[in-house]
């Protein structure tokens, strides 16, 4: 049997986290409301209405194709796309065909030991269509969808591996909330993927027939419905069949892909200019205005991370999994003054404690009460013994919780660490008097059981001993 390779393209449809609809001035986010509550005249299709363009999308668009490295244009329109079914109102859509946004561009993927460049084929933006929806024998249209903000974009048949496609998917939805372009939740539809699938033998350079995967929710999915595919192309070949372009549901449950339709090409669609809607002009300026704050993207910080920071790269790519997290990070280290020694400690703390309470509370880090400031804080009444590790961690919530600086609960609280060695001494002593059988035992060569002595004096004072001086005076005791 020969050996093949696969041969994927991804067609994403981003959804803009605008306020607004893309022609009208409905809600653009409206999941979970109740069906066909937030559609108007202009976005349910109905005679007479003319589409406004929003403004924000556009800017939207501009980012992404700056961050994708692609041309913008100055001069763009958009055109009718028709076709026929019961979510689309108007019987066709409102998209850029002739003349996008913008146009090329490219992604690399650092994958393990190389890295894969991705070529954009299209970028443009568009109006989403509805929704159907299948209930016992019925199929039902929920229009609320209709005229949400999108941004296609089209990757070249550059992905060789389902594992390739999922990291595509991972890096792009990471530059899509650092951009604040779109909330990119799979889950919800902000971020919907189709996959183009074919196969042939490794080291041909032809494109043989693809079929085109819809309805995948999530980045998994995607990557198993591709390796899914990928083998049934494969086991048509080898059993001497033809692979059909064909249009294919992915079944989550059964983990199977069906077919939806046989695939409709460029010509059905007879694309034509929208005439109710004027050519996008970009200024230079208001390019200009679009692009003054444009930051540095995340494997860049990443690699500065690593670079300056010292930091491994584990630490580095969760750093800078989300914006607000990189700036946190940066702003802890300013209140430190940078020092070298200390860049894995305020690491840890944001990867630990505050990551658990972003995620518990569905936060961003800049919307923490522990501001980078109280965290210095607390990190540095740790390191001068002020208090300990586990006090560290609950005032960590308090502090959360309340918004009051970390000092403040401290002093009114009573947690200052016990370090006053006469006391722990005494302590020490009291304890090695009244447990004859675990000193015996210990001195007898179960020094494990130093834990259990340490352990009583924290208990003793509620956690607030410092246990390197506890475990140090109850040494000098049990070896008396």
């Amino acid at each position: 049997m020969p050996e093949y390779e696969v041969v994927i393209g991804l067609e994403t449809h981003i959804q803009l986290n605008t306020r607004s609809k893309i022609f009208c001035g409905c809600k653009a986010d409206s999941w979970g409301e109740e069906p066909n509550t937030n559609i108007c005249p202009v976005c349910s299709g109905l005679p007479g209405t003319l589409p406004v363009l929003n403004k924000a999308a556009v800017e939207k668009a501009v980012l992404l194709a700056k961050a994708m490295n692609s041309e913008i244009r100055e001069e763009s329109f958009f055109d009718r796309k028709n076709y026929f079914y019961p979510d689309l109102p108007k019987g066709y859509q409102i998209t850029q065909f002739d003349k996008s946004i913008a146009f090329g561009g490219y992604i690399d993927l650092p994958m393990d030991g190389y890295v894969r460049r991705i070529t954009i084929e299209k970028l443009h933006l568009e109006e989403d269509a509805g929704k159907t929806k299948h209930k016992g024998g019925d199929w039902m249209v929920d229009f609320n969808r209709c005229g949400v903000p999108l941004v296609e974009m089209v990757t070249a048949p550059d992905l060789r591996t389902a594992d390739e496609a999922a990291e595509y998917l991972i890096r792009l939805r990471q530059l899509l909330k650092w951009l604040n372009i779109s909330e990119a939740n799979m889950e919800k539809a902000h971020l919907r993927a189709d996959a183009n699938v074919s196969i042939r033998i490794k080291g041909e350079d032809i494109l043989n027939t693809k079929t085109e995967i819809k309805n995948v929710n999530s980045i998994e999915a995607v990557r198993t419905a591709i390796n899914v595919e990928a083998k049934r192309q494969i086991k048509e070949v080898e059993a001497g069949r033809e692979i059909k372009p064909w249009t294919l549901d992915w079944d989550e449950d059964t983990q199977t892909v069906k077919k939806m339709r046989s695939k409709e090409t460029e010509a059905d669609y007879r694309y034509f200019k929208e005439p109710d809607l004027m050519r996008v002009q970009l200024t230079n300026e208001w390019k200009e205005e679009i692009l003054a704050d444009f930051p540095k993207l995340p494997l860049e910080v990443r690699d500065e991370f690593i670079e300056k920071y010292k930091l491994p790269k584990y630490d580095a790519e969760i750093l800078t999994s989300e914006r607000s997290l990189s700036q946190y990070f940066r702003d802890t280290i300013d209140a430190y003054g940078y020092q070298p020694e200390q860049v894995k400690r305020v690491s840890n703390w944001l990867m630990n404690d505050a990551l658990r309470i972003m995620k518990e509370k569905s936060l961003i880090a800049g919307e923490l009460k522990i501001t980078p400031e109280y965290l210095f804080e607390i990190i540095n009444m740790v390191e001068n013994h002020l208090i300990n590790t586990p006090t560290a961690k609950s005032l960590f919530e308090k502090v959360e919780e309340s918004g009051r600086s970390p000092k403040e609960i401290v002093e009114e609280e009573g947690l200052a660490q016990v370090s006053d060695v006469r006391a722990l001494e005494e302590l020490a002593k009291k304890l090695v008097e009244e447990n004859p059988e675990q000193v015996k035992k210990f001195r007898g060569g179960k020094e494990s059981l130093i834990g259990w002595f340490v352990g009583q004096i924290m208990r003793q004072t509620q956690g607030k001993a410092d246990p390197e001086i506890a475990k140090k005076v109850l040494l000098e005791q049990l070896e008396e």
